[in-house]
């Protein structure tokens, strides 16, 4: 492996706000705004907008769309009956 080419590979925390959620791992990325942690370091924290704490798939509210209603809301608008697909 070559020296001096890969990028700093450090400690840092992803934090998600909207969920109070924070997760302490490795990462390239950098940030000039520091948290303590619970083991009383202070790393690097990196805000995210989604996270598995926060996620409508991970967290179980995900929305199932009726996707059979919208077929059948197009054929009454635009008038092309099932008969005539086939």
């Amino acid at each position: 492996m070559k020296q001096g080419i890969h990028p700093d590979y450090h400690p840092v925390v992803f934090r998600d706000p909207s969920a109070g959620f924070a997760i302490l791992t490795r990462s390239t990325v950098t940030s000039t705004t520091t948290v303590e942690w619970e083991d009383g370091s202070t790393y690097p924290v990196v805000d995210v907008d989604v996270s598995s704490a926060s996620h409508p798939f991970y967290t179980g509210r995900t929305r199932v769309l009726d996707t059979a209603g919208r077929v059948e809301k197009f054929r009454r608008r635009y008038g092309r009956p099932v008969e005539e697909e086939r």
